[in-house]
């Protein structure tokens, strides 16, 4: 397979809202070794086929492609991401391109402590690490598996080898672990990482979710005062998903608020399957399917002239039509659990989150 002429397409594109084709999620596997209850609450699941699972010849393709239409930032996904064999040699891939600025991976860690230095030694830039809980047994509680241990030695390593920019996401469930968000920040500064708080949010197989569970940015604020007092906007231009907030001492943290305050208006990310699926907002129930024009041998420009085109026409906004639901009384359950064990992509576990 040829490789992509870098370069060769000029500028952004924006969508029917104006947002620009600037962040692209790929997804390397489906496959995950935790089971987290706000992600996959079933125990058994239809997985990809095997055979539809990209090489990483065509992950590197298909990011060139967008890459030419004005993406920079590149997260690694999964499933976990670090189930897929030799990974580094696809962040070495990766960089090969001049266009991405910016390459992050977000993994579960359990698999961390192993692969940190190779990952480092491959030029990824940045980790994001998940960690709802700084307790063992609330770890094997919310994920069905042991490994808590295994996340806490994983962060070590990412500090030890060098990593900057390292973040930590925690899903703050009310009931769960709203009693550690502190703990949580406190965690953070002693290895110099960034926590970000995310609302619990009703995607994909997210089965369990009610609002009731929602830990909201505002009560998450209220907490963070309660211990540190006063706590500080950080003003920046930026289309991540955090607000950055800074606390007395200089420590930074963030939250996500999808759930109760949707920043739809500025979201510049979509999401590649592990086998090529291309979702345009995380509440999609729709895909486009980039495989098979890939592999039955269609021009870069016909590829990209396809993600041009539907990306021009983009109006998804999901989280903020989840919103509004509420106004009626009617946000429930996104997708019920029949058409989920029809289409393994409708899952987060296999778009990405």
């Amino acid at each position: 397979m040829s490789s992509t002429p870098f370069g060769s397409v000029a500028g952004s594109i924006t969508d029917t809202f104006g947002r620009p084709l600037g962040s692209l999620r790929l997804s390397v596997t489906d496959r995950c070794n935790l089971r987290c209850k706000y992600c996959m609450p079933e125990e058994e699941y239809a997985w990809l086929p095997r055979e539809t699972i990209l090489s990483f010849e065509e992950m590197y393709t298909l990011t060139g492609f967008f890459t030419d239409l004005g993406v920079e930032k590149v997260r690694v996904t999964g499933g976990e991401p670090l189930l897929r064999r030799d990974l580094p040699t696809l962040i070495r891939m990766l960089l090969r391109n001049p266009q991405v600025r910016d390459l992050a991976l977000t993994t579960n860690g359990i698999l961390l402590a192993d692969q940190a230095q190779a990952l480092y030694d491959a030029g990824l830039h940045r980790v994001t690490v998940s960690l709802d809980t700084l307790d063992a047994s609330r770890f094997q509680a919310l994920t069905r598996r042991d490994g808590h241990h295994r996340v806490l030695e994983g962060i070590e390593e990412v500090v030890r080898v060098g990593f900057r920019g390292l973040k930590l996401d925690t899903v703050a469930i009310r009931g769960y672990n709203e009693d550690e968000l502190v703990d949580l920040i406190e965690y953070g500064k002693g290895v110099g990482a960034e926590v970000r708080f995310i609302e619990y949010m009703d995607v994909g197989g997210a089965t369990d979710w009610s609002m009731e569970q929602v830990f909201s940015q505002a009560e998450i604020l209220d907490l963070v005062r309660q211990r540190y007092g006063r706590v500080e906007p950080v003003n920046e231009a930026s289309s991540a998903p955090a607000q950055r907030f800074v606390l007395p001492d200089g420590t930074t943290f963030g939250i996500i608020p999808s759930t109760t305050t949707p920043f739809c208006a500025t979201c510049d990310r979509s999401r590649i399957t592990a086998d090529g699926m291309w979702y345009l907002c995380l509440y999609a129930t729709q895909g486009i399917d980039l495989r098979q024009p890939l592999r039955a041998g269609a021009s870069p420009e016909e590829i990209r002239s396809t993600i041009r085109s539907v990306w021009q026409g983009r109006r998804d906004r999901g989280a903020e039509e989840r919103k509004e639901l509420e106004r009626f009384g009617i946000r429930e359950q996104l997708i019920e659990i029949g058409k989920l064990r029809e289409d393994p992509h409708l899952e987060m576990h296999a778009r990405g989150g």
